[in-house]
């Protein structure tokens, strides 16, 4: 090799450095002077983080953080997720969250850390969460603190949050609707509903800041910024309690339904028409062809692409169907076509009506119901089941790293996906995070997560429930 063009050398080397694992990368770099500055090229570093994740926080390697690299991007993101992937003793800390003295009606991430974008340098996270007290309190999860508490009011029903505009929003069993400011809780403002059970969904379009409530009478109200005022009402299912309520990716549609009548469709709803009404129209409105609605999700990659699980033909049996939602305009009317996909039964095999359903970018949706979680392709393929739980399973957290199950035995299972030897992707159960002693909790209610927590709720056995907060840190 012609020692006078010293850099085709190092070219070179950075070229079959690229077909080098990490740690053989690392122990090449300690071979000599040349090729250390070979394997600390960033472009390496650069092209492994990228070909791993898909996508990383960019914003991290700026100049609030000028001694970061690709390397240690790569290295330190690599260790979090390790241990979130062992979850072994020291991999992390549990912090209990005690003031609540009610049930926990709901748990949100005020400020979490992006799954998409994770800053892996400082994971502070904030959660909110509602309770039959009629409170709402922000936590510290890392610290374990309260930061703020709301005055009491009627009991919490439930509770929803947009991170964009740091608001809570929150509703209680008169039916009354508020917003808080995240950072202080101080309150923004309130609607009444008079409706003792509401389901509330926030969504933004275009930097417009819209609030949709499904009342118990039936009927859907969309709201507009953070003042709630009122846009439209409309009536989807009378009489019966609207909870199911889902926006599409696209924001261009917004699922309505009840799981009280097997009879009953859900409907879809064309968004400008609640949030921009036509005074001599009605909202644009179409039922799907499904009798009832067990549970129901919109398919996160896709525009409009809607899963229902429904009862069949036979009694107790159910089915998934799989629909596309559009629009046809033409030059004197709108009309929605809801175009089925995929239709496959479903062998549950599990009496309880309680059925949690999911979805994982285009082709994974996660099923849960009693102790079983099952995971389906779009085309009715089942792709893994586990029964980790010796108690039906209470709620599901669902990202692109992991799924992670609240049950009632009073444990978190934590799954990760993976892809197999056929590149299909599939799950993978990990271990179980305990919450406590059964003598003080009868279990956990609710879970979520960000890219490097974990925050559940367990039901305390005095009526006071607890939060329990799981951080992993690199």
């Amino acid at each position: 090799m012609d020692l006078h063009h010293q850099h085709l050398i190092g070219d070179c080397l950075i070229h079959i450095f690229t077909f080098l694992p990490e740690e053989d990368l690392i122990s090449a770099s300690c071979v000599c002077k040349d090729w250390n500055e070979a394997a600390e090229t960033p472009w390496l570093w650069r092209r492994m983080c990228l070909q791993s994740w898909g996508f990383c926080n960019l914003a991290v390697l700026g100049s609030e953080h000028g001694n970061h690299s690709w390397k240690r991007y790569y290295l330190r993101r690599c260790r979090l997720e390790m241990k979130m992937t062992e979850g072994r003793s020291g991999g992390y800390t549990c912090k209990s969250l005690r003031g609540h003295t009610g049930k926990v009606v709901g748990l949100v991430y005020l400020q979490g850390n992006s799954a998409q974008h994770p800053d892996i340098w400082s994971s502070c996270a904030t959660v909110c969460s509602a309770s039959t007290d009629g409170t709402v309190r922000a936590w510290d999860i890392q610290n374990g603190e309260l930061l703020w508490c709301s005055p009491v009011q009627s009991p919490l029903t439930v509770i929803v949050s947009d991170e964009k505009q740091d608001v809570v929003i929150t509703a209680d069993s008169t039916g009354l609707i508020k917003t808080w400011q995240g950072q202080t809780g101080q309150e923004l403002a309130s609607f009444t509903t008079a409706s003792p059970h509401c389901t509330i969904l926030q969504y933004n379009i275009n930097n417009n800041w819209f609030l949709t409530v499904g009342t118990s009478q039936g009927s859907v109200c969309t709201l507009a910024d953070p003042a709630l005022t009122q846009k439209s009402s409309t009536m989807v299912c009378d009489t019966f309690k609207v909870n199911t309520l889902l926006v599409s990716p696209d924001k261009k549609w917004i699922t309505a339904g009840t799981k009280d009548n097997d009879d009953l469709s859900p409907k879809v709803i064309y968004t400008e028409s609640l949030t921009s009404p036509s005074e001599d129209e009605d909202p644009l409105c179409q039922s799907v062809p499904v009798s009832g609605c067990q549970a129901a999700v919109f398919i996160p990659t896709q525009p409009a692409r809607l899963a229902i699980i429904h009862h069949n033909q036979r009694p107790n049996n159910k089915a998934l169907t799989v629909f596309d939602v559009s629009i046809k305009k033409t030059k004197y009317k709108s009309e929605i076509q809801v175009q089925q996909v995929e239709s496959f039964p479903l062998t549950l095999n599990t009496s309880s009506s309680h059925i949690l359903l999911e979805a994982k970018d285009s082709n994974c949706l996660v099923l849960a119901a009693g102790q079983e979680l099952w995971v389906y392709s779009l085309k009715g393929a089942l792709l893994a089941s586990f029964k980790d739980h010796t108690m039906p399973i209470s709620s599901i957290s669902v990202d692109r790293f992991r799924v992670v199950t609240a049950s009632q035995d009073l444990s978190l299972r934590v799954l990760t996906w993976r892809n197999d030897r056929d590149q299909r992707l599939t799950l993978e159960s990990r271990y179980h995070l305990l919450g406590g002693s059964h003598t003080m909790s009868r279990g956990f209610t609710h879970v979520a997560c960000d890219y490097s927590s974990i925050v559940a709720s367990a039901e305390g056995i005095d009526g006071k429930d607890v939060l329990k907060a799981y951080s992993f840190t690199s």
